[in-house]
């Protein structure tokens, strides 16, 4: 299945530096280990703002929840997911 992801990051103001840095740190490795692994299909970032939107092919609703809960951003983030289907009018034969 594959659902788009729109995160915003909202870190506290007062937050350390060093702790969003070290945040932001674990969070890009993360991200990349999901795609890598195909789990987290496309990854754009939102221009003027600490935000993506982004891709994820999934078995089910549940197996998206868990892999967001594992961000280590995700407790300062805002998420909206829409679950995605095949347009009867695309051109392609697959979702790459």
């Amino acid at each position: 299945m594959l659902f788009q992801v729109q995160m915003d990051v909202r870190l506290p103001h007062d937050m350390p530096a060093t702790q969003a840095d070290a945040l932001k740190k674990t969070e890009r490795e993360r991200a990349q280990e999901l795609q890598r692994n195909g789990k987290w299909r496309h990854l754009w970032r939102v221009a003027g703002r600490y935000a993506n939107v982004s891709v994820f092919d999934v078995q089910s609703a549940d197996e998206l929840h868990q892999i967001l809960s594992t961000l280590p951003l995700f407790p300062f983030m805002q998420i909206e997911v829409a679950a995605l289907c095949r347009h009867p009018s695309s051109i392609h034969d697959d979702d790459r």
